[in-house]
């Protein structure tokens, strides 16, 4: 059997057709999906949610705050990080960063605000990576709330604001900010402005209406110190510490909170290089955390966290089905027959598809750009985004998902820090 009769035979089967209808479908019904219960969302928790929140934030007692910064090699951005936390709005905070012994002039650019009484600095004498260097810290604070935060990101002033009510629950035990792309220089950075919005966001509202929540962002998250006991801090074995926290808080039948008005401005890759590092990472680490955790969750007692399971295995499951999909067309073209289901030239379907994705995308602006007032500008170069975007997760998750089933693949050949801001 020659190639191009493999081929037809292939377009010609039922699971091809199979693989069409998951292709088409899947991404128009995440993107309804998300809308609407992010809608539910706004309307129900965000909207009225804001003077509720500052109320209860004068007349009660405020518990003491620490922000815990781990940092290595952050010359660049550590001192104005530093001026923004110690210029947050709150009476009874401290600031403690933590050097996992960087190589360049870290250090130095934080010595000279020592002087203020809220900031301590701690210095490791071996490099463990972040999760250790929080896990080595943590027991040195004072702080019965711990905001954990990048040595490349500031808050808005009022972020405590937002954020510290949540914890009137005793089951409350952490609330994820919204993290804002504030370096747009590059054609990338600002497609990810868009992202944050439209994407990241926009799930955490709908994720909060289904009950739990996929990830606390590393950039900006605040816990109960006696939560984090609870679950035994940060996992180091795990490439994305962050999302592995996040289930295993859950799993404990904890509260993980999604605050939109808590604003964390933060700094993304700018280059496609470092674009590609962070997402390597960010893949790798949620197919740890699907293999670690996946079994736990299938008992009814954590029925709530089927459908972030659910919704997380699909999406690798359609990485494969677009990547198998984009090679057999190309095969196809590369032999002179059209392939089925696929056109060059948008079609129906592929004019359907892009609607949707587009008007996932504008729900997201207008959710956040109460928040973010220069987002709706960016808008008119989210029209490439999902053929750059899926075309890269995909590929990415594709090659990296498979590494995280071995759940203590060596971490510190893909991350041991975070990547450069490039």
């Amino acid at each position: 059997m020659d190639m191009l009769t493999l081929i037809v035979r292939i377009q010609e089967s039922w699971v091809y057709l199979a693989l069409l209808v998951y292709f088409a479908w899947y991404p128009m019904v995440t993107s309804l999906m998300w809308i609407y219960t992010a809608s539910i969302f706004f309307v129900r928790r965000e909207r009225l949610g804001r003077q509720k929140l500052a109320d209860f934030y004068e007349i009660q007692e405020r518990p003491f705050v620490t922000f815990l910064i781990p940092a290595y090699n952050e010359e660049l951005n550590i001192a104005r990080t530093v001026r923004a936390v110690l210029n947050v709005n709150y009476e009874h905070f401290e600031l403690v960063i933590v050097d996992d012994c960087s190589t360049d002039a870290t250090v130095d650019q934080i010595l000279p605000y020592l002087a203020d009484p809220r900031l301590r600095l701690v210095r490791k004498s071996v490099n463990e990576g972040k999760a250790m260097a929080l896990n080595d810290t943590i027991p040195l604070t004072r702080g019965e709330l711990i905001v954990v935060m990048d040595a490349d990101a500031e808050p808005d002033p009022e972020i405590l604001k937002f954020m510290v009510p949540h914890f009137k629950s005793p089951r409350c035990a952490a609330v994820t900010g919204n993290p804002r792309v504030v370096n747009r220089e590059s054609y990338l950075a600002k497609l990810q402005a868009i992202e944050f919005a439209s994407i990241i966001s926009l799930m955490r509202r709908a994720q909060r209406i289904w009950g739990r929540i996929m990830t606390m962002s590393g950039v900006v998250g605040i816990f109960r110190r006696s939560a984090l006991f609870d679950v035994g801090l940060y996992s180091p074995d795990m490439a994305t510490e962050d999302i592995d926290l996040t289930w295993r808080l859950q799993l404990r039948h904890w509260d993980v909170r999604y605050e939109p008005h808590a604003v964390m401005w933060m700094r993304v890759p700018q280059s496609l290089r470092g674009l590609w590092r962070q997402r390597r990472r960010w893949s790798l680490g949620m197919s740890q955390v699907i293999a670690r955790h996946a079994p736990k969750l299938l008992s009814w007692r954590h029925r709530r966290f089927w459908p972030v399971l659910i919704e997380a295995s699909l999406s690798v499951a359609w990485a494969y089905t677009y990547v198998i999909l984009t090679v057999i067309w190309l095969l196809s073209y590369s032999f002179g027959y059209p392939p089925i289901g696929a056109s060059p030239i948008p079609n129906f379907w592929g004019m359907l598809i892009g609607t949707v994705c587009l008007s996932q995308l504008l729900t997201g602006v207008l959710l956040d750009r109460g928040y973010d007032e220069k987002l709706p500008r960016y808008y008119l170069v989210a029209v490439l985004y999902p053929l750059i975007y899926w075309t890269l997760m995909a590929v990415i998750t594709v090659f990296t998902a498979p590494l995280g089933l071995k759940v203590n693949y060596q971490k510190r050949k893909y991350t041991l820090w975070k990547p450069v801001r490039e």
